[in-house]
């Protein structure tokens, strides 16, 4: 440790957000890096603590505490601390891929196991992780390094999410030839469309893909597998096919009232977005436009706030969001105990941008629609919103939300996003190779193993484990291509 006693000389200081009537403005990143001897302070605040929990990526109540990429964050905290960026980066890059997005979008389930912030502040692991790979790039060190030796086996990756990269990403330092099939125009997935340009501009993605390009990774865009090649033609080109599209069907609103226009899940109008600013600077007509119009999101989680912010930006006239649980507390309850993940109320940036532009904040718990009304045109004018009181199940013991009868109220809304999450895996990629899907449609794979009922055939990611974070999706692509890996060489070195 290059200071012991940082953790009590220096107080936390994350980067600043951007004042959000100036944020509001763009669809740019908002935060200012702090610069490097700022920096090189916070890295100190690391103790250094003898059970890193913040590197755990284990399961304690319940939940993940920790970095499921197990990154080796005391060591790159010390050597930013010792201004040693160089070094910190070689640490960084031996667990993580992609640190340029994961310091952009994760939500640092390593912050929240820090001992430091057992009672205090948590060390700024995720902005550590900005200034190191950040840096990289300045310094010439994350230029592309192509293998040196290619081993002659072909592996395609279906999907060009953070699991799929990262699996094409970790093949391709091994040696092997490695295709990637994108149905979209852009590569990215959930990164590229899924995610606002405010929390990762899409300048980032294509900076590391087209290192990747130059490291003899080939990307085919706009190709839907199975219905514009077919499976067998796939299987009988590559070694090994690894399946990782994601977990793409997203979960409706069955209500009287759903198929009035100007419904929309939320993953369709945040792509609409971002394809448009990114084809047409978000000239009129070319987007989903929430612009003068009551919205109503549906969820309360990541996505919902990400509309939030979407539709603030766009000019909406008003924000309401929809969260069926009741309000979590301010601070840990007793049974929520560190190093668990916090089960704490978390005000976001959109969330934030709507109360300073309406003077409230847009969210109302423990309600959910009971019906959609829409006008003699069909277009989607109302909806019927019902409070809902949680109880506890006496057969289960858990919390179920129960309807209040008698209490409904409607509201006037003109674009409603449903933002409720995702079901699992669309059925087009896993009828076409055959593979077993479980209960919640994810591909079927033994405990321990991303090979599915079909050889040759792996999957990775959302599509294997369901929906969850892009950084256990990192993981998930790095496991999957070492299995791979080892089934080509007979042993692995990754």
């Amino acid at each position: 440790m290059g200071t012991p006693d940082g953790f009590l000389k220096y107080d936390r200081k994350d980067a600043p957000a951007a004042n959000v009537r100036e944020r509001i403005q763009h669809y740019n990143e908002f935060h200012a890096p702090l610069s490097g001897k700022e920096q090189q302070q916070q890295g100190e605040r690391c103790m250094n603590c003898g059970v890193p929990f913040c590197q755990s990526g284990c399961v304690i109540g319940g939940m993940l505490s920790g970095c499921p990429l197990n990154n080796l964050i005391p060591e790159w905290n010390h050597l930013v601390g010792i201004g040693a960026w160089k070094q910190a980066y070689d640490r960084l890059k031996l667990t993580n891929n992609f640190p340029e997005f994961t310091s952009r979008v994760c939500p640092a389930l390593c912050e929240k196991a820090c001992t430091c912030g057992a009672n205090g502040e948590a060390v700024t692991v995720r902005a550590n992780e900005y200034s190191i790979v950040e840096w990289a790039y300045e310094e010439g060190l994350a230029r592309p390094q192509p293998p040196k030796v290619r081993t002659g086996k072909t592996v395609a990756v279906i999907g060009s999410g953070p699991s799929g990269l990262a699996a094409a990403d970790q093949l391709n330092r091994r040696g092997h030839s490695v295709t990637v099939y994108e149905r979209s125009d852009r590569v990215g997935g959930l990164l590229m469309y899924g995610i606002p340009n405010m929390k990762l501009e899409k300048s980032v993605i294509d900076r590391k893909v087209n290192t990747m390009k130059a490291e003899g990774i080939r990307f085919l865009t706009g190709i839907n597998v199975g219905v514009d090649v077919s499976a067998e033609e796939l299987l009988e080109q590559y070694d090994r096919i690894i399946l990782a599209c994601g977990a793409s069907q997203p979960r409706n609103i069955q209500v009287n009232g759903r198929e009035s226009e100007g419904i929309y899940f939320a993953v369709d109008f945040l792509t609409s977005t971002t394809r448009s600013l990114l084809d047409h600077a978000l000239t009129e007509g070319t987007f989903i436009s929430a612009k003068d119009k009551n919205v109503l999101v549906i969820g309360g989680g990541d996505t919902g706030n990400d509309c939030v912010a979407t539709c603030v930006r766009h000019g909406a006239k008003s924000i309401l969001q929809l969260e069926m649980m009741p309000k979590l507390p301010e601070q840990r309850a007793d049974n929520n105990p560190w190093p668990e993940w916090p089960r704490v109320c978390k005000t976001d940036y959109g969330q934030e941008e709507a109360i300073e532009v309406y003077g409230k904040d847009p969210r109302v718990y423990q309600t959910t629609v009971k019906e959609f009304l829409s006008d003699e045109n069909g277009h989607i004018k109302g909806a019927v919103l019902l409070p809902l009181t949680p109880e506890t199940d006496a057969d289960t013991h858990r919390t179920v939300m129960k309807p209040l009868e008698g209490s409904e109220y409607t509201v006037e809304t003109e674009l409603v996003l449903i933002a409720a999450g995702f079901l699992g895996s669309e059925s087009t990629v896993t009828q076409a190779f055959g593979v077993s899907t479980d209960a919640r449609t994810n591909v079927a794979t033994a405990a321990g193993s991303h090979r599915t009922s079909v050889e040759k055939v792996y999957t990775a990611g959302d599509m294997h484990i369901g929906q969850s974070l892009v950084v256990r999706a990192i993981r998930e692509g790095r496991d999957c291509a070492k299995e791979v890996d080892r089934d080509l060489m007979g042993y692995t070195n990754l």
